[in-house]
């Protein structure tokens, strides 16, 4: 055994040891525990950064740590290969998306690699290879077939110039991200599958998940948004519309329809349109509309517009003529594409009232409250505590009560029915994109949408394409999309979209189970072997699309006959995310340029707090921009390459896991990954020093003396907090801290005899068996340098001697008047009568109480006593 710890040498070794035995490449085992654990798979966008060594470590701890236990333990690892950050790296390098692609998922292998994870890497899969999408088209053609996804016209981001869709992200105030042109709202053919199908069951089943943490599920029922409402039904006014019709709206509000004042409709609305034939300004306004993003949060924010189009729609209940305005904020692709409007009781109506001088009817009150028309305040839009007025016949109601009385009315004069609605929508999963997962569908003049047929599959995107951001090269390219109808025989043409890379992130860990199977998807028995997955981890960013769509799939696998669970994942962590400071100059544009951390020197006061900073190159000062995120526009990133090669993976992983607890941030620190090396040194030396002295023999535990017993009493103690920490709460970093609490003990502990050689002996074992899942190689190593037979990752995880934490004696406080004033030591089975007396006796309670009258006495059982007296 080496003097010096050197991870340069012990990594890679450790590592090439588990690669010649397949350590990590797992089978089927039926009467095996399995535990499935599955770190949500990285896109390979070059480089690995810290919080993707955060987020894997987490993952590689649960996973060795249940392997420990005993488990069948599969952590398998692939690529999100597919999306638009591998076409603009084309454009912007000339290459080929598919090359960019290959050369970084080998780079970030390797790095992956580095860390030591515990990976079955035989299971890889990349979701750009045809051997993967093959499966996800396979699902498609059934699903298609079944009605499950189906064609439509769906509102986008168009960009003019760049020919192309954009999502909500690549809208900027208005214009397209690349292009610069303004952004226009287009209605193009879309596929889409239709999850509020399974809206309902989504939402009900997030009750089954006790092992997610809340905010996600709260996150996603709110995402879902199953609300009660009616629909509402207006006739037309015939005499400012020109024909027969009637409008129809959802609310949420049916109880507040007394106070309906005007209805406003989409740009794209009918009645729109047939407004604007005659109207010059109406119609530029509704040219207006329908540029710009169609991102709720946007439509939530931005100015809210409108312009009456002079036409009218009738009342259902008191029969008065209702204003139609054509506003900015109504989306054509939501419900009807209309709304009422009640400016008293809602804020958008409200502002908007005000700002066109409508109408503003109050229709609730509130006992102690005064309304006003132009200032809106809270309780307008209260439900509980509410009073109706100004509603003829609904007067005198709460909120339960006008709401019943006003649907039942409607529904009787059959302009209005109760409904029960979503705020989902079906997922458009289409792309007018080049690097993406061909639509496996064909269009035939004569027999419309055809599948492709299976023995087709899959439809292979060319990977030798360069695209230049003008949009999808597919459409260019006749020899990819000229082809004959598999029903007919005819001329016909390949869909040139290709789907939404939230596709392919939705069942890949389903694919895992069996990554070479080709009979299928998945290999049924494999998938219901190992699925649900027991520990997943990943971002909270994740918490709504991915999580839902992935839970959605399961649903349609299920639904398949391909798995026999109801849900993917039986347990979520989300981690916290990786901080570091931020430094900067103000530029003379109003810019500013930010420096990494590492070239900046710092001052900190007497708290530790950083007050002054300055740049290292020309010691000029620096502005502290405070903790933020690590990322690339603030540059206070830390190359996770550079700290293994400068400390190795065991430091960077004990590092991550100290730091904080694993949902929490972790804020990078020099002075901590220092700290962490240290503390890797003290355990490699300590464990040479006993190596050096030879292999001690057996433990005598019957003949432990009573600073033995203490020794021992801590290695277990030891065990079994960290045994908590780590298998019930997931909190790494108070395990890591008994361990080091451990290791100050064993530092002390005296090694004379046999008897202490081989009670160090053990200690160090348990150190070793209890980091063994956070700092993998050098625990690998000392395993076999303490003599034991076998690999560490093969041995079970410590077991406690409960024997060993019962204690003869115990050392108790001892307080006068709340001072401390010492300490005794009395058997462990003492009466308090014992304690008291014992305390009582203590010379230093005689000095401190002596001339004073003892007025009581607190016995704390096992930690203190404390003398009252004056």
């Amino acid at each position: 055994m080496h003097e010096q710890y050197q991870p340069s040498e012990i990594e890679p070794a450790a590592q090439s040891h588990w690669d010649a035995k397949d350590s990590f490449k797992v089978n089927e085992q039926p009467g095996k525990d399995t535990y499935y654990c599955l770190s949500m798979f990285p896109y390979p966008s070059g480089k690995l950064h810290m919080g993707h060594v955060r987020n894997y470590t987490i993952g590689d701890v649960i996973a060795r740590y249940q392997r420990m236990l005993g488990k069948n333990v599969l952590q398998p690892m692939g690529w999100d290969a597919f999306g638009m950050p591998a076409e603009n790296a084309a454009m912007k390098n000339q290459v080929a998306p598919a090359k960019w692609t290959y050369e970084n998922i080998a780079y970030m292998k390797a790095q992956l690699k580095s860390l030591g994870l515990a990976i079955d890497w035989s299971r890889e899969v990349t979701t750009c290879k045809p051997d993967y999408y093959r499966w996800e088209q396979w699902l498609f053609t059934r699903l298609f077939e079944k009605g499950v996804i189906y064609r439509k016209n769906g509102t986008v981001n168009w960009d003019p110039v760049d020919q192309t869709v954009l999502a909500n992200e690549q809208v900027i105030d208005g214009r397209g991200w690349r292009s610069g042109a303004l952004v226009e709202k287009r209605e193009i053919p879309m596929y889409y599958f239709r999850i509020t199908a399974y809206a309902e069951e989504l939402l009900a089943d997030l009750d089954k998940l006790d092992g997610w943490p809340e905010q996600v599920k709260t996150m996603q029922r709110n995402w879902i948004g199953k609300s009660f409402g009616a629909d509402i039904v207006f006739d037309y006014d015939v005499d400012s519309i020109g024909i027969d019709g009637q409008l129809k709206v959802y609310s949420t509000r049916p109880d507040t329809l007394m106070g309906a004042t005007y209805v406003a409709v989409a740009a794209e609305h009918p009645l729109a349109t047939r407004a604007a034939e005659n109207n010059p300004a109406l119609t530029a306004f509704i040219t207006e509309c329908k540029a710009g993003s169609v991102a709720e949060a946007d439509m939530a924010t931005m100015e809210k517009k409108g312009m009456p189009t002079g036409q009218f729609v009738i009342h259902p209940l008191n029969g008065q003529k209702l204003p139609v305005f054509v506003a900015n904020y109504v989306l054509w692709g939501y419900g009807e594409g209309a709304v009422m409007a009640v400016p008293a009781h809602d804020e958008r109506d409200f502002e908007f009232a005000n700002k066109y001088r409508l109408p503003i009817v109050q229709v609730y009150a509130a006992e102690g409250k005064e309304f006003s028309t132009s200032e809106w305040q809270d309780w307008y839009a209260d439900k509980a505590g509410l009073t109706t007025v100004n509603s003829a016949k609904y007067d005198g109601l709460d909120f339960q009560g006008a709401f019943d009385a006003i649907v039942a009315d409607l529904e009787a004069a059959e302009h209005g029915a109760r409904k029960t609605q979503f705020r989902l929508r079906d997922w458009g999963i289409s792309r007018q994109r080049y690097w993406g997962c061909p639509i496996p569908i064909i269009h035939c003049p004569s027999c419309g949408d055809v599948p492709v047929p299976e023995d087709q599959l899959p439809v292979v995107l060319p990977e030798d394409v360069v695209p230049d951001g003008s949009g999808s090269p597919l459409a260019r390219m006749p020899e990819f999309y000229t082809c004959t109808c598999p029903k007919c025989g005819a001329a016909a043409k390949r869909e040139t979209d290709t789907m939404d890379t939230f596709v392919e992130s939705s069942w890949y860990f389903a694919r895992y189970a069996s990554p070479q199977y080709d009979q299928g998807m998945v290999d049924p028995a494999a998938a219901n072997h190992w699925l649900p997955v027991d520990q997943y981890i990943g971002g909270i960013e994740h918490a709504i699309l991915h999580l839902l769509y992935a839970r959605f799939f399961h649903k349609l696998m299920r639904d398949e006959g391909l798995v026999n669970s109801d849900e993917p994942f039986t347990n979520l962590l989300t981690q916290g995310m990786v901080v570091a400071e931020t430094y900067y100059r103000t530029l003379p544009n109003g810019g500013k340029d930010w420096f990494n951390p590492a070239d900046v020197e710092i001052e900190r006061d007497s708290k530790a707090k950083i007050v002054a900073a300055r740049l290292k190159s020309d010691g000029l000062p620096v502005e502290i921009g405070g903790t933020e995120k690590m990322s690339k526009s603030k540059n206070n990133g830390v190359d996770p390459q550079a700290m293994i090669e400068a400390y190795g993976a065991d430091t960077c992983r004990l590092f991550m896991m100290f730091a904080s607890p694993p949902d929490m941030s972790c804020e990078w620190s020099d002075a901590g990954i220092e700290g962490a090396n240290r503390f890797l040194r003290r355990v490699w030396r300590l464990a040479h020093s006993h190596v050096s002295a030879g292999q001690p023999g057996a433990l005598d535990i019957a003949s432990l003396t009573d600073e033995q017993k203490a020794i021992r009493r801590a290695i277990h103690l030891a065990i079994k907090q960290a045994s908590t920490d780590v298998g019930q709460h997931h909190k790494f970093n108070t395990a890591i801290a008994q361990v080091m609490t451990l290791m100050n003990v064993l530092e002390k502990a005296p090694t004379a005899s046999e008897q202490d050689r081989a009670l160090l002996q053990e200690g160090l074992e348990t150190v070793a068996l209890l980091l063994a899942p956070i700092t993998p190689h050098i625990c690998h190593t000392l395993w076999q340098q303490l003599g034991k037979s076998g690999d560490i990752i093969d041995a079970a995880w410590p077991s406690v001697d409960e024997s060993a934490l019962v204690q003869d004696t115990l050392t108790l406080v001892v307080q006068v008047n709340g001072k401390l004033r010492g300490q005794i030591d009395v058997p462990a089975s003492a009466s308090r009568e014992d304690v008291e007396a014992a305390a009582r006796a203590n010379e230093n309670v005689l000095r401190f109480t002596e001339g004073l009258t003892i007025r009581k006495v607190i016995v704390v059982p096992g930690k203190l006593v404390n003398i009252v007296a004056n």
